[in-house]
């Protein structure tokens, strides 16, 4: 669509197969919300799901929704009750609001378990909780980050997801002179990679079906592996694997790939209802399986990792598109075989130093 540049661009869910690039309103913050300039956005597997199904697992779109919450950018007006940055500030997003009903215990120091909790760009509640896909967005002073100096919004962007694979990685314990293997090259599960490394694993593995993911694998210091290799898989003898795949045939082969007595950590979600695994195998083998659901504070603990440049993950990024090509974006982003993370640009990205286009 033909667009001028002061625009409210944003990527709006209706349905299924319709996702329309739209001009909002310009956005009316509440007291405790600041107006923050998009300037990158990160395509994640539950954006499209919304745009391909109408759907992501058990939250459905029954209204027009703003997709997006991997998103970086800048405070155009700080919040009026003075709580977070400052007007001019460059922030990431931790998008997660806990919510206690009452419904169900969850430990408190663990609010990602928080069941009626609210996610940006989320349809598991009415009405949604929209995304920030969009040039502005008022977002609760609360959720946002300052960034460390010296690190660029672009690179930002990989925060929020990689929040989820330090959480993921975080959830086997210590990791450090441990051989780790990941099920799944995707974006998340090249994260794992990069904060395995990270967090000084001394071997990391990673298997794929798609030559591009396997390739990224190796470029981020692991050994790759086809998919299919159920012989290789099982040879393995994994101390820690991290399935990101969120597939059946994943799980199986995360528990083939582990030792005796190892650890599988399901980071990637699986589908609704019954699944079938291979329970005597990790019963036999006493394996620990163990679930990763998002994130909490580890965000700030990314940022500085990214600032430092500890946590080496840059290549994750494989595209980047105007919000204008949004629809393109999807689409690149839904084909595992030619993409990485894909990112959205908004017109704020455009004085960000260190932008490589």
């Amino acid at each position: 669509m033909s667009s001028t540049s002061d625009e409210n661009l944003a990527l709006v869910a209706h349905a299924k197969d319709d996702v329309r690039i739209e001009a909002l309103p310009e956005p009316s913050p509440a007291r405790d919300e600041a107006v923050v300039t998009i300037a990158y956005g990160g395509i994640c597997g539950s954006d499209l799901h919304y745009w391909l199904h109408g759907a992501a697992g058990q939250s459905i779109l029954r209204e027009p929704m703003v997709l997006g919450h991997e998103i970086v950018g800048t405070v155009l007006h700080a919040a009026a009750d003075g709580s977070g940055p400052s007007a001019g500030a460059r922030v990431a997003v931790h998008p997660a609001t806990p919510i206690d009903d009452g419904s169900a215990p969850f430990p408190a120091d663990r609010p990602n378990l928080s069941p009626a909790g609210t996610y940006l760009g989320s349809a598991a509640r009415m009405p949604h909780t929209h995304g920030a896909f969009a040039s502005r967005a008022a977002l609760p002073s609360r959720m946002l980050r300052e960034l460390p100096a010296g690190l660029d919004l672009r690179l930002a962007a990989l925060a929020e997801p990689a929040a989820v694979a330090w959480h993921g990685v975080g959830q086997a314990g210590d990791v450090s002179g441990r051989r780790v293997l990941v099920i799944g090259a995707g974006p998340i599960g090249a994260l794992a990679i990069a904060v395995a490394r990270h967090h000084g694993a001394s071997e990391v593995l990673a298997t794929d079906l798609h030559e591009h993911p396997r390739a990224l694998a190796e470029r981020l210091g692991a050994t790759a592996m086809h998919a299919t290799d159920a012989e290789g898989i099982a040879a393995v003898h994994a101390d820690v694997v991290i399935e990101s795949s969120g597939t059946v045939p994943g799980l199986a082969a995360a528990i083939s790939g582990a030792r005796r007595g190892g650890t599988v950590v399901m980071l990637g979600l699986q589908r609704a209802g019954d699944v079938a695994v291979p329970m005597a195998s990790a019963i036999t083998r006493e394996l620990t399986l163990v679930g990763s659901f998002r994130f909490n504070d580890e965000l700030d603990e990314v940022l500085d990792a990214l600032a430092d440049g500890s946590l080496d993950a840059g290549a994750v990024i494989s595209h980047e598109l105007p919000i204008e090509d949004g629809l393109r974006a999807l689409e690149l982003a839904r084909d595992a075989a030619v993409s990485s993370k894909v990112l959205l640009r908004f017109p704020a990205a455009d004085g960000d130093e260190g932008v490589d286009r």
